[in-house]
């Protein structure tokens, strides 16, 4: 397998940068609690990014839900591995993911539903990667850092098997076609 470099480190940092400010935009006031929420592990390096961008007081906590395992599409069944820490009641919510494309839609639908459910202030999306011609629902992010093509992406924090997340940038897979 061979991965071919598709956004630079040095793109993915300007728009971090840029996102940051869409966040402090909508939530100026420093005195309004804002918790962010990473997906484990694939978006670790952006959220760490986004969080030292951001000019304001902020929250973090990780959750891990998974529906790819080791394959590069869905099993369609979510599993989560590990829920938050902090409570949510009265917060400003926004998930940080590193995708969203079809098979990360039933993540999406549970945590928005789940953190509504625990009574937070709002919640909101924040993600790396969009791939929407891949979407079946109706389903957006309120910050979108790049819309990318129906590919497997890889680095930044995102993975095939464990391996990759390391990368500065973010990658295009390119399986071997078998012989």
């Amino acid at each position: 397998m061979q991965v071919e470099e598709y956004l630079s480190a040095e793109t993915l940092q300007a728009r971090v940068r840029e996102l940051a400010a869409e966040i402090e935009r909508d939530f100026p006031d420093p005195d309004e609690p804002l918790l962010l929420v990473g997906v484990l592990k694939g978006a670790c390096l952006f959220l760490a990014d986004i969080v030292r961008a951001i000019n304001r007081s902020v929250e973090i906590d990780f959750v891990a839900i998974s529906s790819y395992g080791a394959a590069t599409t869905t099993s369609g069944e979510v599993r989560i591995l590990k829920d938050l820490d902090a409570a949510v009641h009265g917060k400003h919510v926004i998930i940080v993911e590193d995708i969203l494309d079809t098979g990360l839609t039933l993540r999406f639908s549970y945590l928005i539903e789940a953190l509504k459910a625990r009574h937070a202030a709002s919640v909101r999306v924040c993600v790396l990667l969009d791939k929407p011609s891949r979407r079946r629902v109706d389903l957006h992010a309120d910050y979108r850092g790049f819309e990318i093509p129906d590919a497997f992406v890889v680095g930044y924090g995102m993975d095939y098997a464990e391996k990759y997340r390391n990368l500065p940038y973010v990658g295009i897979l390119k399986l071997e076609a078998p012989e």
